[in-house]
């Protein structure tokens, strides 16, 4: 089966990265309380903008050297991702970065490997207190999720009418998009929603499998 006019839209933090960095620097630099914040996000309790938001208001700016060194030092590319974007240009294939995660880490960890205008991603404000987390891709009229970084509107900004629309991801923030794939690929948590939602999807633990999978499907520009 060839597919035309492919597109891919990639989650960056659990799918780029072996674990989400979020959690990463919750776990080591926040008070406890967060942990009941992200426990509401996932059970969809609080919207994702609401509660990464709060997550984040719970650190001090003046921790921004040590949580940006902490997570350059500690995040993991996946297994196979640098060889995946080699592909992605071989084919002709646009490959966009659809991150929850913020940008003082996303745009380090992704540099020399995706071009910055490639990347959507939150952004962050260092200048108070506590740390404020800035939202430029939010819902448009046709998302009503409080999504923070919304997958389905970035998907609809971009995806021309006839595109195939390939979403990779692990999480519930890929399940929106995951609704308006043509094609889904899915570890740990995404896999439940989707089976949960009857979403079709191919699993993956590294990006060779991506490629394999892409390849059986013949997918060309």
């Amino acid at each position: 089966m060839t597919v035309r006019n492919p597109m891919i839209f990639c989650d960056f933090d659990g799918t780029i990265t072996n674990s989400d960095n979020i959690i990463a620097i919750m776990k080591k630099f926040a008070p406890e309380e967060w942990d009941d914040i992200k426990n509401k996000v996932l059970s969809q309790e609080v919207s994702i903008k609401d509660g990464v938001g709060k997550m984040f208001a719970l650190l001090p700016s003046k921790q921004k050297k040590d949580i940006t060194e902490y997570i350059i030092d500690h995040a993991e590319i996946r297994e196979g991702f640098k060889e995946f974007v080699a592909f992605t240009k071989k084919e002709e294939i646009p490959l966009y970065i659809v991150s929850g995660g913020i940008d003082f880490f996303v745009e380090p960890l992704l540099k020399g490997l995706v071009e910055d205008e490639h990347i959507y991603c939150n952004g962050s404000d260092f200048s108070g207190e506590k740390i404020n987390i800035l939202w430029p891709h939010t819902c448009d009229s046709e998302c009503e999720n409080d999504c923070g970084c919304c997958k389905p509107s970035i998907i609809r900004k971009l995806a021309e009418p006839g595109t195939y629309k390939i979403v990779i991801g692990d999480s519930i923030t890929d399940l929106e998009a995951a609704k308006l794939a043509d094609q889904v690929i899915a570890r740990d948590f995404l896999i439940e929603k989707c089976e949960e939602h009857a979403i079709a999807f191919s699993p993956f633990e590294t990006f060779y499998d991506v490629m394999e999978i892409l390849k059986k499907r013949e997918v060309t520009a």
